[in-house]
């Protein structure tokens, strides 16, 4: 059975709700109300502050990875595509809808499909990189922590470790084995187009258009490690900015409970975080963030603070994404209705 967008939008909104609510009932304490009243707002105005300028360092480190190619993307643009990209995640499983929207976006600026998934697949990358990275020297320097995680919580984390490394691999296949991995990708869309036949979708323009853009691909992918490798040096460094201001969310609501900042323990458990929100279970990972933020934080905030905790930073974190994503659709959509009132005008004239 298939859902609408509705529908999962309905559905990844119910997930997060109802495990925040069932945190808050199961931790509620007399201290509750006392710690609510207490939290200090100014603490989430800073906290929304370092999640504006996350999303603003993510669309530099596209326009930067973009030029690497030769294209040159507006950052307003850039972060137009980055916002719109979050309301798609909200609904897909692993938060993965956001990657075709910016595909879409990049090519609607003039970036070939093949480049456009070059320097999407790259984000990913980086990411990966900085997070495997900065992820194995902080569990050098936190390994007591490994010791209270129940079994569950580490299944969970090593599933996600295992796909998330998984996804790394393509790039470095695709350089490695361009013609293999080509032949496999084509004999992909051959079958799927199969599945469509006596659609649109089964023209033999799908396949030729296919193997064209595949080539653009696998060469951006070969430029990366050539010509381009000044984007991915800069793309990195400015990965390493994003997830230090995106990290800085929770240590500052911390704060305005009245908590120690626990800087380096709060990277830890959310770098676990981002890995496991990878994992396609739910529409936008909801509940999953839920449950395994509940479950880290456990650790270092007190019972009765916990669902304050989960609820503000899955509101900067997540519902921000919401109204976000549905300013920066009104701009595509006005941008669309332009461009296709635009073209109208023009064939009017023609005629």
């Amino acid at each position: 059975m298939k859902l609408s967008s509705r529908s999962l939008f309905a559905l990844s909104l119910l997930f997060s709700f109802s495990v925040i609510v069932y945190i808050f009932v199961t931790t509620f304490t007399q201290e509750t109300i006392e710690y609510i009243l207490s939290f200090n707002l100014f603490f989430l105005a800073i906290a929304i502050g370092f999640r504006m300028l996350a999303l603003i360092l993510w669309g530099v480190r596209i326009q930067l990875l973009s030029r690497s190619l030769g294209y040159r993307v507006g950052l307003a643009y850039a972060v137009n595509m980055v916002l719109a990209g979050l309301l798609a995640g909200t609904i897909t499983p692993g938060q993965a809808g956001g990657e075709p929207v910016r595909v879409h976006e990049l090519y609607r600026a003039g970036v070939k499909i093949g480049d456009a998934s070059a320097v999407v697949i790259m984000e990913r990358v980086l990411d990966g990189i900085v997070l495997t990275l900065t992820g194995v020297v902080i569990m050098m320097m936190t390994q007591s922590v490994w010791g209270t995680f129940s079994m569950t919580l580490k299944i969970l984390i090593i599933a996600a470790w295992i796909f998330f490394i998984s996804f790394l691999l393509i790039p470095f296949l695709a350089i490695r084995y361009p013609c293999r991995m080509k032949s496999l990708i084509l004999c992909l869309i051959s079958r799927i187009s199969n599945l469509f036949m006596r659609t649109r979708f089964s023209s033999p323009s799908i396949c030729a258009c296919a193997d064209r853009e595949i080539d653009n691909f696998f060469t951006s992918i070969t430029r990366f490690a050539g010509p381009a490798w000044w984007g991915l040096v800069a793309g990195g460094l400015v990965t390493c900015l994003f997830w230090i201001t995106e990290f800085m969310v929770a240590s500052v609501i911390l704060m305005g409970l009245g908590l120690d900042s626990y800087i380096l323990l709060s990277f830890f458990f959310q770098i676990i975080i981002a890995i496991v929100m990878m994992i396609p279970l739910t529409p936008g990972s909801s509940g999953v963030t839920e449950i395994s933020t509940s479950s880290l934080y456990a650790i270092i905030v007190p019972s009765g603070m916990l669902g304050i905790f989960v609820l503000l930073w899955r509101f900067v974190t997540f519902y921000l994404n919401i109204i976000f994503g549905l300013l920066a659709g009104i701009v595509i959509f006005r941008r669309e209705l332009k461009g296709r009132g635009k073209e109208e005008s023009d064939e009017e004239k023609q005629i």
